[in-house]
């Protein structure tokens, strides 16, 4: 069973990896993350050298002070505009600012200049997430593979953290943080340049220009507090960042004070943390096909708070970046577990509002890590910092288990067949509500190439939205249409009920969702716009079936010699 279950992810990894647009937003994931870890230690070792662990702590503050308060309008742009252009302006304005503060170092600008410029990265890093959390289920094919992206996403992020940190330590040490952020710099413009193909879908349900951002700030805000899974599991995820925001300061500490390993050896313990994480996302690919995910989640807590611990309790070179490994595993168990349960939870039509005041809170995280590290450095050392950091962190999940659990049997929200049918013209007008009390009624069917999938001259019972594949459309034994991912067929005979007017026929391996007639004619006659659309796409159909007759005539008239 343990052998089917390996097998089975093993292919929804590999049909993901052939998602040739998944590919490139996942690149582009990678190259992005690399930046905004690698710059944070950069960022830091330049405040520590100019003011020490007080300096660095400011330099954190400076970064996510606006942040906090930007970060929800920022992300719900995500659910306003094409999440794949918002994208594209993150990777733009974190690579711009980065370019600026690195051409700053160089020319030796005072040091109040740095820490004016610094926030500016922060904030092109705070759109990324949000948008892409939008952008994932309209890329992929079934509600396994948005899990696995997520995997995979993981997998991204703490390759990144690995390498690119690591090379940065390099960078450091040749030639201070001015080249290292260059660097950076460089890895956000390709990303940018990895997205620009992808613009996603436009925004989920009719959208109101009139709306102002901050009336969808409070939407997303309400449906937050609405929902208590969804409360719980941003305050979780946003918690785990006090672990982050203080070892961001820790490996500077560590590095310099504590171990002696310079400027660059702040790069390489931040490495170390990124191969746990990796370790960790290894760990979370064997959850994809698991619905409860509560246990993985709590195991990557205890790890990570007895990992700082026991690095507190004995600070040896090798031992911190054993540790830090293990911390690094833990903490991805909990980000990836707790994200695909957020992404199970959260309003289909708020899903980036959601996520950006995720990234708000991950911000207030971020903040509260770095002020409680120089605080606990000041009065007990780096040890008591590490352990106290542990403990914070650990109680934080104690707090919320028990809702937790209750979040993990719950959520379950279908936002892969949601974005299916967003992309059908049929249904693409329908508000949030009624696209995810269709998305449940869903049942997939497959279908091997050559099936029949309907029968011209059938009674017509149900309709069929294409997930994955092909059919050809024939009337009459004329072909009339192809259709693909993205598409369906079989309104005519619901809407006007009628027998069936074509035969579909798989002309490759082919997963369907089908809907039944009850669902399908309650979405389309209780909303006008659908209505009309639905008028529209079937006048469409009858001009192409009266193109397919047309034509089976003409070949009858040469036939005969009549024409």
């Amino acid at each position: 069973m343990a052998r089917q279950g390996g097998a089975s992810v093993i292919a929804i990894f590999r049909a993901t990896i052939r998602n040739r647009t998944l590919l490139r937003l996942e690149l582009a994931f990678a190259a992005f993350n690399g930046a905004e870890w690698a710059v944070w230690v950069c960022l830091l070792v330049y405040a520590y050298s100019v003011g020490g662990a007080t300096a660095a702590g400011v330099m954190a503050l400076v970064q996510l002070i606006p942040c906090i308060f930007l970060a929800p309008y920022i992300g719900a742009l995500a659910d306003r505009r094409r999440p794949g252009r918002v994208l594209l302006v993150g990777y733009l304005v974190q690579a711009i600012a980065m370019t600026a503060v690195a051409v700053a170092i160089t020319l030796d600008a005072p040091a109040w200049a740095i820490f004016a410029l610094a926030p500016a990265i922060n904030l092109g890093i705070t759109v990324p997430r949000p948008a892409q959390s939008a952008l994932l289920p309209s890329i992929v094919r079934r509600p396994l593979e948005l899990t696995a992206a997520n995997v995979v996403s993981s997998w991204a992020e703490n390759g990144s953290v690995l390498v690119a940190p690591a090379i940065a330590g390099v960078l450091l040490g040749v030639g201070g943080p001015q080249l290292a952020i260059a660097f950076l710099a460089a890895l956000a413009f390709v990303a940018a340049i990895l997205v620009i193909p992808v613009p996603g879908p436009p925004p989920l349900g009719e959208a109101d220009a009139a709306v102002s951002l901050t009336a969808q700030v409070g939407a997303g805000i309400r449906a937050v507090r609405r929902e208590p899974s969804v409360r719980v599991l941003v305050l979780l995820l946003g918690a785990q960042y006090i672990l982050v925001g203080a070892l961001d300061v820790l490996y500077v500490v560590l590095s310099i004070s504590v171990l002696g390993l310079g400027e660059s050896g702040a790069g390489y313990l931040n490495a170390a943390f990124g191969a746990g994480g990796l370790v960790g996302a290894a760990l979370t690919a064997g959850l994809v096909a698991r619905r409860r995910l509560a246990p993985a989640l709590g195991a990557g807590v205890v790890t990570a708070a007895l990992a700082l611990g026991a690095l507190g309790l004995f600070p040896t070179v090798i031992g911190a970046f054993a540790l830090l490994a293990l911390a690094g595993v833990g903490r991805t168990m909990l980000d990836v577990t707790g994200r695909i349960l957020l992404q199970r939870a959260a309003p289909p039509d708020v899903l980036a509002d959601v996520f950006s005041l995720l990234e708000s809170l991950m911000n207030v995280g971020l903040a509260f890590g770095s002020i409680i590290v120089p605080v606990l450095v000041g009065l007990s050392g780096a040890r008591a910092a590490l352990i106290g950091t542990g403990v914070v962190f650990l109680l934080v999940v104690v707090a919320t288990w028990r809702k937790l659990r209750a979040v993990d049997a719950a959520a379950d929200v279908p936002h892969v067949e949601i974005r299916l049918l967003q992309s059908i013209p049929i249904f693409g007008r329908l508000p949030a509500p009624q696209l995810e009390g269709l998305a449940r009624a869903l049942e997939p069917v497959e279908y091997a190439a050559g099936q029949t999938v309907m029968c011209e001259g059938e009674e017509g019972d149900f309709y069929c939205a294409i997930a994955e594949g092909e059919v050809e459309v024939t009337h009459a034994g004329r072909p009339v249409a192809r259709l693909t991912r993205g598409e369906g067929f079989g309104e005519i005979a619901l809407i006007e009920e009628v027998p069936r007017t074509a035969t579909v026929t798989a002309t490759r391996p082919t997963e369907v969702y089908c809907l039944q007639k009850a669902p399908f004619i309650l979405a389309l006659t209780g909303h006008a716009t659908a209505k009309s659309t639905a008028s529209s796409v079937i006048a469409k159909r009858r001009d192409e079936l009266q193109a397919a007759e047309d034509g089976a005539e003409g070949a009858v008239g040469v036939e005969g010699g009549t024409l």
